[in-house]
């Protein structure tokens, strides 16, 4: 039997298993905002991973209110000299307890569709590292003995935590073969999609004041700072570029206090998506313009003044020599496997977006599903909630063995 089978037959025999490990993070409540449920996940995986002799190192996120980052290694077969291999996944979810509740959003098997609170984004990732771990050490063991393994667990990546690359980066080596990130694959009967580059994002403050007067007797003497952020808003919103995959998005609007009254006061939160850096850099400087235009002023000479904070921001992740030099491996392992394995360009952010610029990176290599960060069950509607497919554990975990251990062949000797 050759290797293939011997990791298909390997698989077969213990999916049940996995699919219990993946049962029971998802039914632990693990909401960023969820510290206690976020560490009992962490707890729990910790565990799990001891049985394939990984130590466990948790380190608090440094953000108020959020858990624990967790790194595993493996001391048995840990060597200085030996090459690292990352694999990222992250413990947070969406989703607070209450929302899980309220759309009786829990483990459920329907046909091939797992259903479930981060069952596609992220933990059918992090069980499909431990498949990857525990096949190797089985079925390809001097390959296993050859790679300082390094996985590492964001207690808050759907909050955008940036200390946790921090931390990834302190316990990366300069001789690391590669990033694998475990995000959820893209659903496609007819191909694997694998991440090769994400959009950046940021965000924005958008803040008018006006001037307020009787809206009945004084209406001349206010200046309206809600009709100044409409214009305002309307330009924001014509800065967005399809055609450069450039997108400004008015998220949230406020402003007024009593509809008799001219409002003194309007502001509005954006968000802003790219994925080339230059496109990125050019689109930030044109919102920024924004702030010396104005078109609303009261009669007797004020304008309103509106002012544009830049908030936090994650850089793009570009198409690069590095990503593509690990794709060309998983597409060379997709052609063993008889798989067509293609890029992906994905608009969400990642750890990958932190990460990148550092060493190699390779991102959607978790099983596939659909619908991530969704709850709300109606079908007269058309809304689904988030699932993976359970099909898709096996070959996924196949792929990324095989290019595993291409990627440990080309560099044997180097480091």
């Amino acid at each position: 039997m050759d290797l293939v089978n011997k990791i298909e037959h390997f698989f077969n025999i213990h999916i049940n298993e996995y699919l219990d490990f993946h049962r029971k993070m998802v039914e632990i409540n693990s909401f960023t905002a969820n510290p206690e449920g976020v560490n009992k996940l962490g707890q729990y995986i910790a565990q799990e991973f001891s049985k394939l002799g990984f130590s466990a190192e948790f380190i608090q996120s440094l953000h108020v209110g959020y858990g624990k980052h967790l790194f595993l290694t493996h001391p048995a077969t840990y060597h200085k000299n030996q090459p690292t291999i990352a694999m990222i996944s992250h413990l947070d979810t969406v989703f607070p307890e209450d929302e899980e509740i309220k759309h009786n959003f829990l483990w459920r098997v329907d046909g091939d569709r797992i259903y479930g609170p981060g069952s596609v984004d992220i933990k059918g990732g992090t069980a499909l590292i431990f498949m990857i771990m525990q096949a190797m050490q089985n079925l390809t063991r001097q390959q296993f003995n050859q790679i300082n393994w390094l996985i590492c667990l964001n207690a808050s990546e759907e909050a955008l935590s940036d200390d946790f690359s921090r931390f990834c980066l302190e316990r990366m080596p300069k001789n690391t073969l590669g990033c694998l990130v475990f995000e959820g694959g893209a659903a496609d009967k007819t191909s694997m999609q694998i991440v090769t580059s994400r959009k950046g994002r940021v965000t924005f403050h958008v803040v008018v004041e006006g001037k307020s007067a009787h809206a009945g007797n004084y209406h001349a003497k206010g200046a309206n700072a809600i009709v100044q952020i409409a214009h305002t808003i309307l330009e924001i919103a014509d800065l967005t570029d399809y055609d450069e995959k450039l997108t400004f998005n008015v998220g949230k609007v406020n402003g007024g206090v009593v509809v008799n009254r001219v409002p003194h006061y309007a502001e509005a939160e954006v968000e802003m998506r790219a994925f080339s850096p230059e496109v990125f850099e050019k689109a930030v400087n044109d919102i920024m313009a924004l702030s010396s235009k104005t078109k609303v002023h009261s009669r007797d000479g004020f304008s309103c003044k509106v002012k544009i904070i830049k908030g936090k921001q994650t850089y793009p992740w570009p198409r690069n020599q590095d990503t593509d030099y690990l794709f060309n491996i998983w597409q060379k392992a997709g052609r063993k496997l008889a798989i067509d394995v293609v890029h992906e360009a994905r608009g969400g952010l990642s750890d990958g977006n932190m990460l990148w610029k550092h060493f190699p990176t390779l991102d959607g290599l978790g099983p596939t599903g659909e619908n991530a960060h969704c709850s709300e069950l109606d079908p007269a509607t058309g809304k689904d909630q988030e699932f993976v497919l359970a099909s898709s554990f096996i070959p996924k975990a196949m792929l990324n063995i095989i290019a595993i251990l291409e990627l440990i062949e080309q560099n044997e000797g180097k480091v």
